[in-house]
């Protein structure tokens, strides 16, 4: 009996050695030269520029480059929303866009990519009348999708 339970225990541990948690990271870069990144999720704020990364899913974050006049969920700036996760299934893995639907305003140029998979996939604002953000809740076509596990987001302002 205790032979068993030893072998089980084992077996247990080394399961548990080769499970790979879910994480995230999201990388700023400012080249405007004025303000501060600010990543928020749930009211509270995650990162003011330094890498944010998540151990597990970041879901309903969002971002902004906050130049004084933003409120804290971006209001009166350009929004990059996001939500990163591993797919559980076809079609629910990571989305990100770049909103425009008020309060939320043209502020500064505002981008991302996704980086560590979907390399290439992401979206650029650059003014106002930019084709690639919300502007109605049904503009769900600017929505930029990826399937890969640990994803990461790069999101740059005024590149």
């Amino acid at each position: 009996m205790f032979t068993i339970v030893k072998v089980f225990a084992v077996v247990l541990a080394a399961a548990a050695v080769g499970v790979h948690a879910e994480g995230h990271t999201v990388h700023f870069d400012n080249r405007c030269g004025f303000g501060t990144p600010t990543l928020v999720q749930n009211g509270r704020i995650l990162s003011t520029g330094g890498d944010f990364r998540s151990n597990g899913p970041l879901t309903a974050a969002i971002a902004y480059l906050q130049t004084g006049g933003c409120g804290l969920n971006g209001e009166g700036c350009t929004l990059i929303e996001t939500t990163l996760r591993n797919p559980t299934s076809p079609g629910a893995g990571s989305s990100t866009d770049i909103s425009l639907i008020a309060p939320h305003s043209f502020s500064v140029t505002s981008g991302f990519g996704y980086f560590n998979g979907c390399d290439g996939s992401g979206a650029d604002c650059t003014s106002g009348s930019c084709p690639t953000a919300f502007r109605v809740p049904t503009d769900n076509h600017v929505q930029v999708a990826c399937q890969v596990n640990d994803v990461n987001l790069a999101i740059t302002f005024c590149a």
